[in-house]
């Protein structure tokens, strides 16, 4: 089987206007514009829905009548409806589903139409902004009847001694009966290991002996290549090749979580599907580019809330060393807002969880599969029931990682409160607009950000057990959203239960770290969320002043981003990504941060889902004399800082005080220094400066990108000195020109609010930062960037798109 990229020669064209060229992938939502009425509301991020049509002319070849035809999606958001030269041969109705559409009937040596048209008018049907269109890749994939199907080769790490074993499982078409398969892991360049079979069924076992074998972890994520090859009569008729690790998983309420034998603790963040200014089209570069910043901020774990995690993703989590917790679904039978799939649920869910198993399970990242997120249904027999269908169904294509659902008590008590009189009735096929949503995901987050950590004595109320305890024994692994509180009691109540912080707010890692630390069934947590995301528009957004008497938790338009991310959605990490260092004792040094200083005296509405508005900067201009509230964020037992040489005195620091050390002074601009001391020695120091004359600035954070049009450079824009610093309170709005063999495929900033868009070629900078993203144009040559502002000059850089990079 041949897969060939199928992402050039579209045209797109939305409802009544007229089409026009695009490569995909492609998000149609990210370019709709945004307005305070627009149907998906804060759910959406306040971004339109729309029908969209996207056309291909592709030529078939001459011997199109010896072959079979089909179009593989990674990923269509909207209702889709496939066809070719204007007949149906297919749809798909699951937005993060993998899906593939045989192409009967291709007219060989000849043009062929291919049109994907594709409904995602009706909003909101997501609680998050979820794009539409084909957002991600299209493969065409081209073979005979004798050949390797996609997705037909499972790899499993038996055992990790020397040699370890890897058992390969290949499936195949009857018609391959009496060929022979050939399996080789191979090791930069060198064949370790090989295993030849004839094939004698629908399904060949190979085993493979791997000497001297190199395990896969967080910690050294070394990745072999499997290559596989079907022959008949001794020629290769058929071959594949992909990149997999040896690793292997257990739980265990004594011993923990155990890769490779080795109890391991997840410091995990959850992160949607989008990729921010780019919306929710999906781009290796960017997906690599997300996993290798949270590296860097010490995650070492991601839960992918609340959909099948994207190829590009896992490859990058795979190659980095990150652990994946993939999660089904957001929506079982219940529906949480007005158009989701809950009608549809029990016809879809099967083939959604098919083609998740089938995407992740030779991704050494993959450990535990998610079957469901805050589902009220587990509340009752009937969601217990349906657990413990969907979990057995998923063992069955993957016996080997666990497989869990994140269970929310609080909501789970409201359900079962309610006597399962609205909980567990099913969504109407016709959706009610008006219908109350008291027991849903969205009701419990307003309640929780009301509650703050009493919502911890909620969920350690004796309902909460009887609601939960049914469904969390039907599961490998017992997830908890927003319950840590409950984790002591539980390991006496149910010491045999395996627990996961699967969600958790911000600001609760001092506490709750801790707990996962001493308690051996607990293994790990995620926070919400790692990396901020689009959609639920300001719940972890603060507001100030006036906007503070008024604000609930989902903010009005035009906010656009959720706000709770460690990491903002241009990728530059905040005050929080310091504290979750600091608790696990992967900050080297004191960091600063700074409350926002034109924010200074303002009256505050806080959100649970952000622990502080503090920034790493002492480049406020304009606020001289302003009282500063400084943040340290350190591990060291005191820290002193100085301000122009001038002491604030030395204070208490790390685990004593939360890892935060608090001083008050008044602002003026020049340099603020952290000393950290241990034993009254100092350990290490850290600083900030002021800007001295800003100017507009452009940072590639590569010099050049294949002739590719996958592939991406982000650029990073600045309003800063000559040494990099950054300042905060000039923002300015710039406008981007790239010419040369490359466009602009999005422009952003890290801004809650904003009225311009992603896809337009100006923007304004927050607190001094923006990103533009370059895509290559495919072909080989030079790239110029100019960027131009209002107030602080121009600046141009020059990039190289080469070939074979």
């Amino acid at each position: 089987m041949t897969a060939t990229l199928f992402t050039d020669g579209w045209t797109f064209g939305a409802q009544g206007e007229a089409p026009a060229p695009v490569t995909l992938p492609h998000d149609a939502m990210i370019s709709e514009t945004r307005t305070a009425d627009a149907p998906s509301g804060a759910h959406g991020g306040y971004f339109a829905g729309g029908s969209y049509v996207y056309a291909k002319r592709w030529f078939a070849p001459a011997h199109a009548d010896d072959r079979l035809f089909r179009l593989f999606f990674e990923g269509v958001y909207g209702d889709a409806t496939i066809l070719l030269n204007g007949e149906e041969v297919g749809n798909n109705i699951s937005g993060y589903r993998e899906f593939v559409v045989p192409l009967p009937g291709v007219v060989a040596g000849a043009e062929n139409l291919i049109e994907v048209q594709v409904d995602n008018a009706d909003q909101p049907n997501s609680r998050w902004y979820s794009g539409s269109g084909i957002y991600r890749r299209v493969w065409l994939e081209d073979f005979s009847p004798v050949h390797l199907d996609h997705g037909g080769l499972t790899l499993r790490t038996v055992s990790l001694g020397d040699p370890a074993i890897l058992e390969a499982v290949v499936d195949l078409d009857r018609a391959a009966h009496g060929a022979e398969l050939l399996v080789r892991l191979v090791d930069d360049g060198v064949s370790v290991a090989e295993s030849r079979r004839l094939v004698t069924g629908p399904q060949t076992t190979l085993t493979l002996e791997v000497p001297n074998p190199k395990p896969w972890s967080d910690r050294s994520p070394h990745l072999y290549t499997v290559y596989v090859a079907l022959l008949v009569a001794g020629v290769i008729v058929d071959e594949q090749e992909m990149r997999t690790g040896l690793r292997t998983v257990d739980v265990d309420p004594r011993r923990g979580l155990l890769i490779n034998g080795v109890r391991t603790l997840l410091r995990g963040g959850c992160v949607h599907h989008d990729s921010g200014p780019l919306g929710a089209a999906t781009f290796r570069a960017a997906e690599y580019r997300r996993a290798r910043i949270l590296k860097e901020n010490g995650f070492n774990a991601i839960r992918s809330a609340h959909t099948p995690m994207s190829r590009d993703l896992l490859d990058a989590c795979d190659e980095l060393g990150l652990y994946v917790l993939d999660e089904l679904t957001d929506v079982w039978s219940n529906r949480k807002v007005a158009f989701d799939l809950a009608p549809r649920f029990e016809e879809i869910w099967p083939d959604d969880a098919r083609s998740m198993v089938a995407k992740d399970r030779n991704h050494p990242s993959v450990i535990i599969y998610s079957i469901g997120n805050e589902n009220t249904e587990t509340s009752t027999p009937a969601g217990v029931e349906t657990a413990r269908e969907m979990r057995a169904f998923v063992k069955a294509l993957d016996p080997d990682r666990p497989v869990t659902a994140a269970v929310n008590f609080l909501l789970n008590l409201m359900a079962g409160r309610k006597a399962g009189a609205q909980s567990a009735a099913p969504a109407p096929a016709t959706p009610n607009k008006k219908r109350p949503t008291a027991v849903t995901s969205t009701a419990a987050n307003i309640m929780a950000d009301k509650l703050g950590s009493i919502m911890q004595l909620v969920a350690r109320a004796p309902g909460a057990d009887k609601t939960t305890r049914d469904v969390l024994a039907t599961l490998d692994v017992a997830s908890y959203n927003y319950a840590w509180g409950r984790y002591k009691s539980d390991a006496k109540r149910h010491p045999d239960r395996v627990v996961l912080g699967s969600e958790s707010l911000p600001g609760d890692i001092v506490r709750l770290w801790p707990i996962v630390e001493k308690l051996p069934n607990v293994i790990g947590d995620f926070s919400w969320t790692a990396w901020d995301y689009l959609g639920e528009a300001g719940i972890g957004t603060w507001a100030y002043g006036e906007d503070s008497l008024t604000a609930t938790l989902s903010k009005p338009f035009p906010h656009v981003t959720a706000g709770p991310g460690a990491i903002d959605i241009t990728g530059v990490p905040g005050a929080q990504s310091l504290l979750n260092r600091a608790v696990w004792g992967l900050l080297d040094e004191p960091a600063v941060t700074v409350r926002p200083l034109d924010r200074a005296g303002e009256k505050i509405r806080r959100t649970a889902w952000r622990s502080t508005d503090a920034v790493a900067s002492w480049s406020w201009a304009g606020a001289e004399g302003k009282a500063a509230e400084l943040e340290v964020y350190s591990t060291d037992e005191e820290v002193e800082v100085f301000v122009n040489g001038r002491t604030l005195g030395r204070k208490r620091a790390g685990a004593r005080v939360g890892f935060v050390t608090r001083y008050r002074t008044e602002y003026e601009p020049g340099e603020v220094v952290a000393v950290g001391y241990r034993g009254r020695v100092e350990t290490a120091r850290s600083s900030l400066r002021s800007c001295d004359a800003p100017t507009l600035t452009l940072v590639a954070e590569t010099s050049h990108l294949p002739a590719d049009k996958q592939e991406l450079v982000f650029v990073r824009i600045e309003i800063a000195d000559e040494n990099g610093v950054v300042e905060m309170l000039q923002d300015d709005v710039i406008t981007l020109e790239v010419s040369g063999n490359a466009t602009l495929a999005a422009l952003g900033s890290g801004a809650p609010a904003t009225t311009e868009s992603f896809s337009a070629a100006q923007h304004s900078t927050h607190y001094g930062r923006a990103l533009a993203i370059i895509r290559s144009d495919g072909t080989a040559g030079p790239v110029s960037v100019k960027a131009t502002s209002t107030r602080h000059g121009s600046a141009e850089l020059q990039l190289a798109v080469l070939v074979g990079t």
